[in-house]
């Protein structure tokens, strides 16, 4: 969430963030009119407050009982001119709080301009795309001729965008996750193992509501949503806290299955497992000081990169322009992996800095070491790596002639002594 003083103190340059967005500027003006209206609801309010409190103590000093019952009336009115006040100011900070929920946070100024993603500047491309001595087959094909992406089992189950990974498939989807955790353990982070459901409220701290409450599944007799992203949980981890100084930066890593109600565009990665409604993801989450905040991005964008290079793919990072920035985010770059059978990159992380937009939403701070007032921290976030896009590029960069699939290396121990899938 902004803070309401950079919206009060420039409005201009909220408005131009949002155009840059592509949206709607007339919910800044709306805000300062609630602002204004608040802040005169205050005023009156303290007013009358400060009248009651000198009445009530010149009330003990009046011995005439007329004079007395007719200030104790006029305090009565007052009192009820000071609920009906009350009442106004708790509905127009509910309206502010709704609107600012609403806007996201402002592009770093270093952020590439552009309307949407087809205005992405790529950074650089690690590896060339691999050749083969035959035409490599894209994993819708090469999953279910080997056994391991059972299709029709996963629309019986659930429905359509499900799946089913059978023996060998099952257990690459599990090396990859194991590779990923312990790479990122020695990387410096602390594994986390969440729940998969959370509260409303961490949801909010986190930034996922009101705004995408439709893409989200949750229980609707009980607060209980099903998580997005990691993220989410991480965020919830420090909700409400003071973080000591000397603990920070904090660097956590966890698994989840992620669910999400995409609402998918029809024509769009609609074959193969691409694209679904369940997906399981690793995910990287950084509580820091307000200065650190970029150094710990450019960490976690090398953080990111390293998993891809220990798997051998073939990889590219693209920065994000204004119009394709998440909601959250004020810096973006997202890794996209090569999958020869599809022909296509495919993204697996987006690694941003959110600096203290969560932090303000969620209330998690830090306190100095030299003593100084709570401050925000700054959070990062980025999968570290997304499946199973990073299990579809696996199994078409080591496909081989015979349609079989060799394992790379790094996940051979979680494999149980196969190397090859045939």
């Amino acid at each position: 969430m902004l803070d309401i003083n950079l919206i009060r103190e420039n409005p201009d340059t909220v408005r131009k963030a949002l155009q840059l967005r592509n949206m709607d500027t007339e919910v800044v003006s709306r805000i300062l009119e609630i602002d204004q209206q608040r802040r005169s609801l205050l005023t009156k309010a303290e007013s009358l407050k400060s009248e009651r409190n000198t009445v009530s103590k010149e009330i003990s000093q009046v011995k005439d009982p007329e004079q007395r019952k007719a200030k104790i009336e006029a305090m009565r009115v007052v009192g009820d001119q000071i609920a009906v006040l009350d009442e106004q100011i708790r509905k127009v900070e509910a309206d502010q709080i709704d609107l600012l929920s609403g806007i996201p946070n402002l592009p770093a100024d270093d952020t590439p301009i552009g309307k949407d993603d087809s205005e992405n500047i790529v950074v650089r491309v690690i590896g060339e795309q691999p050749k083969y001595d035959f035409t490599p087959i894209p994993h819708w094909d090469l999953g279910p001729k080997l056994g391991i992406i059972n299709f029709d089992q996963g629309v019986k189950i659930t429905g359509s965008r499900f799946y089913v990974l059978s023996g060998a498939g099952a257990r690459l989807q599990r090396a990859l996750i194991a590779y990923m955790l312990d790479l990122h353990i020695k990387q410096g982070y602390r594994e986390q193992y969440l729940p998969f459901m959370v509260k409303g409220d961490v949801l909010y701290g986190s930034g996922q509501l009101p705004k995408f409450a439709d893409n989200l599944y949750r229980d609707h007799e009980e607060d209980f949503w099903m998580v997005p992203t990691a993220e989410v949980p991480l965020t919830g981890i420090h909700m409400g806290d003071i973080l000591d100084d000397a603990s920070l930066p904090l660097r956590y890593t966890a698994y989840t299955p992620c669910f999400r109600r995409e609402k998918m565009s029809a024509g769009r990665d609609v074959r193969g497992i691409k694209r679904g409604h369940q997906f399981d993801k690793v995910e990287m989450y950084i509580f820091c000081r307000p200065e650190e905040s970029a150094r710990e991005l450019d960490k976690m964008v090398a953080d990111a990169e390293a998993t891809c290079k220990g798997l051998g793919l073939t990889y590219r990072i693209k920065r994000l322009c204004t119009g394709d920035l998440g909601f959250n985010a004020r810096i973006t770059y997202d890794v996209e992996v090569w999958a020869p059978g599809c022909g296509e990159w495919l993204e697996v992380s987006s690694v941003s800095n959110v600096e203290d937009f969560q932090a303000r939403r969620a209330n998690i701070k830090y306190k100095p070491a030299d003593g100084g007032k709570n401050r925000l921290v700054h959070t990062l976030n980025g999968s570290g790596l997304g499946l199973p896009r990073t299990l579809i590029s696996v199994m078409e960069t080591y496909q081989q002639s015979d349609g079989s699939i060799a394992i790379p290396e790094v996940l051979r121990p979680w494999m149980g002594g196969i190397e090859v899938i045939r």
